[in-house]
C-alpha cells in the first residue's frame, strides 16, 4: 500500500491526480494525521481546490460526466478539515452574514455542501455528515437562506438516507430534526429580501 506522504505528493501532479484523489478518499479513516498533512504540503489544497473548481462550468446547464463527480466528490471528500472550519465561520455572527450577505456566496457554499452530501450516501462518514448538519441549521438561523434550503436543502436530508449512519448519535439527529423544523417552518417570501430576487437583478 502506498503511504499517504506518497499520495498526498502525487496530488500536486496532474498526471497522478486522479489515482491519489481516489486512494486517499477510499482509505482516508486509514491514515492517521491525513488532515494536517493535507493542510501543511505545499500546494495540496490549491490542488484540491482546483479539483472542485473545474467542475463549475459543467453545473449549468448540467454535463458533468461520471468520472468528473467521483474526482470532485473525491476532493471534497479530503476537505472534511474543510467543512469543520466552514461550520465555524457560520457559528460566528459575523461568519454567517458574511455568507448570506449575497446569493452568490450561499449559493456557492450550499453547492458545496450538496456535493459533499450526495458524496456520503456513497461513502458515508458519520462526522463528516454531523458537520454538514450542523452547516445546514447555523444557514437557516438567517431568515433568507432558510427560506432559500425549503428547496435547497438535499433529498438525502429529508428521507432515510442516513439512519442508520445516524442511529448512535443522538445529537446530529436532533440538529437534522431542528434544520428540517425550521426549513418547512420558513415563510419568508421570496420578495425583494429574497436570494432568488438577488439573482434575478
Amino acid at each position: 500500500m502506498q503511504s499517504a506522504e506518497q499520495l498526498v505528493l502525487e496530488l500536486s501532479n496532474p498526471d497522478l491526480r486522479e489515482n491519489a484523489l481516489l486512494e486517499l478518499s477510499k482509505k482516508r479513516e486509514l491514515f492517521q494525521d491525513l488532515a494536517p498533512l493535507l493542510w501543511n504540503s505545499f500546494g495540496t489544497i490549491a490542488a484540491l481546490l482546483q479539483e472542485i473548481v473545474s467542475i463549475y462550468p459543467v453545473l449549468s446547464p448540467p454535463n458533468l460526466t461520471p468520472a468528473q463527480s467521483n474526482r470532485v466528490c473525491n476532493a471534497l471528500a479530503l476537505l472534511q478539515v474543510a467543512t469543520f472550519i466552514v461550520q465555524k465561520i457560520l457559528l460566528d455572527d459575523v461568519g454567517l452574514d458574511y455568507i448570506c450577505t449575497t446569493a452568490e456566496r450561499f449559493f456557492a457554499v450550499g453547492r458545496v455542501l450538496g456535493n459533499m452530501v450526495g458524496a456520503l450516501a456513497e461513502q458515508p462518514s458519520s462526522r463528516l455528515l454531523k458537520h454538514i448538519i450542523r452547516c445546514y441549521l447555523r444557514l437557516s438561523d438567517n431568515p433568507r437562506a432558510c427560506d432559500a434550503l425549503r428547496s435547497g436543502l438535499p433529498d438525502m436530508l429529508r428521507d432515510t438516507t442516513f439512519s442508520t449512519c445516524l442511529r448512535e448519535d443522538l445529537t446530529t439527529r436532533r440538529w437534522l430534526q431542528q434544520l428540517i423544523n425550521n426549513v418547512n417552518g420558513a415563510r419568508v417570501a421570496l420578495q425583494a429580501g429574497g436570494f432568488d430576487h438577488m439573482l434575478m437583478n
